[in-house]
C-alpha cells in the first residue's frame, strides 16, 4: 500500500488500518524508552499515592465531550 493508496482512503479506514497495525505489534515491536519508563512509573505512583482525586475515564470523556471543540 503506497502513501497516494492510504491518502484514498476515509478518515474511518484510514483509523482502522492503524489499529489493525497496531494490534500487528508484539509487546516486544515497541519498547518504551527508559525516559518513557520512567515517566510512565513516575505517573503510576503518583496515581497509586491518591487514588481518591483519579477521575474515571467515562466521566473524564463525558466532560470533554460536553465541553466541546
Amino acid at each position: 500500500m503506497t502513501q497516494d493508496d492510504i491518502a484514498k482512503l476515509s478518515p474511518a479506514e484510514r483509523l482502522s488500518l492503524i489499529s489493525a497495525l497496531w494490534d500487528s505489534l508484539a509487546d516486544t515491536d515497541a519498547r518504551l524508552s527508559q525516559a518513557q519508563s520512567d515517566e510512565l512509573l513516575r505517573r503510576l505512583a503518583d496515581f497509586e499515592g491518591d487514588r481518591l482525586h483519579a477521575i474515571p475515564w467515562d466521566a473524564l470523556k463525558a466532560e470533554v465531550i460536553k465541553r466541546g471543540p
